[in-house]
């Protein structure tokens, strides 16, 4: 599976239920251990997309309403864009840094849509995990198993909010969704400024929106 196929899918694991599927199903608990809640969803999920043939179709439309009302509920995009840009998030000022939110935010979601549509069936194995007392951030570990070829994994970076649990970043092989930006948004910072990184991510979602 290529990179952006992995992320798309450790981003469909996360959602709760398909809106217009063919049954609906009830969100998570919001009080789940953060293992429990990645297991549950997962379960729920990979059996929708499994059956569902206007995703697998590629059914953009569909695909795009699917990532917007449930899967991204589950991140916190806010402190994904702060680990994104590093220590230029101290330099932007808060109407810059709402904005680089929302356009990271759009750039994941138009950046791994169809890749969603790539999934097929992939088994995913859990790793023991504990939640100590008191602990507020947590990685939940886990391997995809694909037939003829080496187990690649999968690992959650959660942190307790108000909310419940949400997700602030995942690695696929050793990979961070969040960090594998980050030497492109510091260059772009350090040649045209905050403004020149935002307008940079609004060309490139309007290309992808225009694909």
């Amino acid at each position: 599976m290529k990179l952006s196929v992995l992320l798309m899918t450790c981003m469909a694991l996360l959602m709760p239920v398909m809106a217009g599927a063919q049954q609906p199903l009830a969100n998570p608990p919001a009080n789940l251990a953060p293992d429990q809640l990645i297991k549950t969803v997962s379960s729920e999920v990979l059996e929708i997309i499994r059956k569902d043939k206007e995703i697998q179709a590629g059914n953009s439309k569909k695909i795009l309403e699917l990532i917007e009302t449930k899967v991204l509920p589950h991140f916190n995009f806010t402190h994904m864009t702060q680990l994104a840009l590093a220590r230029d998030w101290r330099v932007a000022n808060p109407a810059q840094q709402k904005t680089l939110t929302d356009e990271f935010r759009t750039l994941l979601v138009r950046t791994y849509s169809k890749a969603l549509t790539e999934y097929k069936n992939q088994a995913i194995e859990y790793k023991p995990f504990t939640l100590k007392n008191g602990e507020t951030d947590v990685k939940v570990r886990s391997q995809i198993v694909q037939a003829g070829a080496k187990p690649i994994s999968l690992d959650y970076y959660l942190e307790m909010l108000p909310q419940g649990w949400k997700v602030y970043d995942i690695e696929v092989s050793g990979i961070s969704l969040v960090t594998n930006y980050r030497d492109s948004f510091a260059s772009e910072v350090r040649n045209n400024g905050i403004e020149g990184l935002i307008a940079t991510l609004q060309k490139k979602n309007r290309s992808l929106e225009a694909k």
